[in-house]
């Protein structure tokens, strides 16, 4: 980006405050949505910061909500001029998860629980391309290389950035198992795995088969929090066609809770480390 602004972040900020201050008016998105002759979905999306605020929506919505002083409209109108702006995932074109890279990009912690794959933060390029090769059989090679190296870009955040993601990796044994590209390349991967979990800032745990059934049986997800304590922690659900962003803070409160079950029944770190050694060794055979 050519600034420090996540367009991204910014938008779902603007959101929360456009919220904020349609509640304080005692007004429903109906309400809104009928003064301004808009759908109310148009008002759900600008709320949850999932579509680009212009300055003109931000004029009209203060007007709905008689906001008289002037520094807080230009303080709003600028958030949405900054959430107009392209994030460096932008440059590789259309990117299907491109909100979730924007808040990636801004979180200070994520915590993901993943029951198939390695987590896209700790994958080699090489398993990473036939990763995707695999998993999306019909995407031409430019597309396939594309999304590797937007992969690779994000892995900036935990190993070169000066203020680095703080990581919480619970890995399903079967991610481990599961045979992606050949033996070398999975014994490459497995090795780089246990490199990377002695990062000070990356935590790998294992959650082996003989712990039998677990809160995570339902699939991957991850928990986004977030430096500035205005910006909602995010549970984020992967989906075929479509993502899912719960921001309730009770949606958010239940994956925690079953996070912290996923971490007391997985292996400590340093056991973690072994069982990633030893499936490495057998890889090699």
């Amino acid at each position: 980006m050519a600034s420090n602004v996540n367009p991204t972040v910014r938008r779902r900020r603007l959101g929360q405050e456009l919220r904020r201050l349609r509640e304080l008016k005692g007004m429903t998105a109906e309400e809104v949505a009928e003064r301004l002759l808009v759908s109310q979905s148009k008002i759900s999306r600008l709320e949850n910061g999932r579509r680009s605020i212009s300055q003109r929506d931000v004029r009209d919505l203060c007007g709905v909500y008689d906001v008289e002083d002037h520094r807080i409209v230009d303080s709003l109108m600028q958030m949405a001029k900054d959430s107009r702006q392209q994030g460096w995932w932008h440059a590789f074109g259309d990117i299907p998860y491109s909100v979730y890279i924007g808040l990636e990009t801004d979180a200070a912690s994520l915590r993901v629980y993943d029951p198939q794959i390695v987590p896209g933060l700790l994958q080699t390029p090489r398993y990473a391309e036939a990763l995707i090769t695999g998993a999306l059989p019909e995407t031409a090679a430019g597309d396939v290389e594309k999304r590797v190296n937007v992969r690779l870009r994000r892995q900036e955040r935990i190993l070169t950035a000066e203020q680095p993601l703080r990581l919480w990796a619970v890995i399903d044994e079967a991610a481990l198992r599961r045979v992606v590209g050949d033996r070398q390349l999975m014994r490459e991967q497995l090795e780089h795995l246990v490199e990377q979990s002695q990062l000070p800032h990356v935590t790998v745990q294992i959650l082996p088969f003989d712990m039998g059934a677990h809160p995570g049986i339902s699939g991957h997800y991850a928990i986004l929090e977030f430096p500035d304590a205005a910006d909602s922690s995010v549970v984020y659900i992967e989906g075929v066609t479509s993502d899912l962003y719960l921001e309730k803070a009770n949606d958010v409160q239940k994956y925690s809770v079953m996070y912290e079950h996923l971490r007391a029944q997985a292996l400590n770190v340093e056991a973690s480390r072994h069982f990633i050694a030893n499936i490495a060794k057998d890889y090699a055979r």
